[in-house]
């Protein structure tokens, strides 16, 4: 047999997520080791489910960033992009930077915010150069890439990125149920946006290879009732401040900070739909006794 060089060198994939794959010819490197390329086509279900996972930039200023983005994205098999108010979209700039990924920059969601990019997500994640004053539950990548395979194939899930010189500010962290830290070194932690973009990626494509199959968490095997989504746990929020000002409970001339720790005290719960009908129930009985007892 006539050996070939491949051109490209690309793990192999096992072999319960691939349903057909055709080899090249083997080579031996330099180093004596011999390798091959993997042609893998993914089952349709597992591309549906990874289009669960939107990656969600916020404000981006550089076009060049929208499109490196793109580029990550799809090389890890990732393709549902989302973008919040950037500065300069459409560009000529991010379609020269997505390079093969042009199918990517040009499906993307456009938003005039964040609330609107997460109302149908049921899992959102925030990334976070730093700590707040009021502390969030937070992840690694790796743990990040972990919590999105096992809720992969039963929430749609957000991933945001930030500004490239501020981030996310303190109010659309509130809006995500983690925060996300890539550890990088303390004495320069200024990470490209492209960059942290596709480490995100890849642990979420590191870890999809790893799994034989996409298994769900052991909570969602029994589990009655879908996540509220963010547009619903948003509504919640604007209801149970509407009636924590009419009990004389929350002042918001001196807020105290009392709805972003009530965000963090549900964000962390992550209440199912049922259980949202529950409390809003709640809330509308409390708005009609306060009603009743002012016309008595």
């Amino acid at each position: 047999m006539v050996q070939q060089r491949c051109n490209r060198r690309e793990p192999i994939i096992p072999e319960s997520l691939a349903t057909k794959k055709q080899d090249c010819n083997f080579t031996a490197g330099p180093d004596g080791v011999w390798y091959t390329r993997f042609l893998v086509f993914y089952p349709p279900a597992l591309v549906k489910e990874l289009s669960n996972v939107k990656i969600v930039l916020v404000n981006t200023s550089h076009p060049g960033n929208i499109g490196a983005s793109a580029r990550a994205m799809k090389n890890m098999g990732l393709n549902n992009l989302a973008l919040v108010e950037p500065k300069d979209f459409p560009s000529g700039v991010a379609v020269g930077r997505a390079a093969s990924a042009v199918d990517i920059i040009e499906s993307a969601q456009i938003f005039d915010s964040l609330e609107a990019a997460i109302a149908d997500c049921g899992l959102v994640i925030g990334t976070s150069a730093r700590s707040r004053k009021i502390p969030w539950p937070m992840l690694s990548p790796e743990q990040t890439a972990t919590k999105v395979l096992e809720e992969l194939c039963t929430n749609k899930i957000a991933l945001v990125f930030g500004r490239e010189d501020a981030g996310l500010n303190n109010n659309e962290l509130q809006l995500c149920h983690f925060h996300l830290q890539i550890p990088a070194n303390e004495n320069y932690s200024s990470l490209n946006l492209a960059t942290a973009v596709m480490v995100i990626c890849y642990e979420i494509r590191k870890a999809l290879l790893t799994h034989s199959e996409i298994e769900e968490v052991a909570e969602d095997e029994f589990w009655d009732q879908e996540k509220a989504t963010g547009e619903q746990v948003e509504q919640f929020y604007d209801h149970l401040e509407r009636v924590m000002v009419a009990i004389d409970f929350h002042d918001p001339e001196n807020p105290r900070q009392l709805m972003q720790r009530m965000r963090r005290l549900f964000n962390r719960i992550r209440i199912d739909v049922m259980e949202m009908n529950i409390l809003r129930g709640i809330l509308t009985n409390i708005e009609y006794r306060i009603k009743t007892d002012k016309n008595n």
